[in-house]
């Protein structure tokens, strides 16, 4: 099984990409595709479609534009969900301590990562990051 996971700019500017592979390296996944890229906002807007009609579009659009991020395909058993887990809650103050969130984010805006949240958002998002 594999899912898309991302570094957010947040996460890249205060330099914890090393710390958040590692994360995921020590639960014993697999990283098989590995970029470090600026995202165009045609793909941004892409990528966040399903929240196009919300009012947080934009800022969504604007933040993740805003810096280089690290994306990512990851495999190993039940990932998808597993690396939700591990992620933590999408707002910081609700992540457990010991998840990146709980231990590394600190606004619901920025919060250092994205993991695809089912089979078939991991399959659109590995596509739209990796078809070459």
């Amino acid at each position: 099984m594999k899912t898309f996971f991302m570094i957010k700019p947040d996460g890249v500017r205060r330099n914890l990409v090393g710390e958040v592979i590692s994360r995921v390296e020590e639960k014993g996944f697999e990283i098989t595709k590995i970029k470090m890229m600026m995202i165009s906002k045609s793909l941004a807007e892409e990528h966040y479609g399903e929240h196009k009609d919300k009012p947080f579009f934009n800022d969504l659009v604007e933040f993740i534009t805003s810096g280089p991020v690290v994306a990512m395909q990851v495999e190993g058993e039940n990932v998808v969900a597993q690396i939700r887990n591990l992620m933590g809650a999408t707002n910081p103050s609700d992540a457990t301590p010991g998840s990146i969130r709980g231990d590394l984010a600190t606004e619901l805006d920025q919060n250092v990562v994205h993991g695809s949240d089912s089979d078939t958002s991991a399959e659109r998002e590995l596509n739209l990051f990796f078809s070459e």
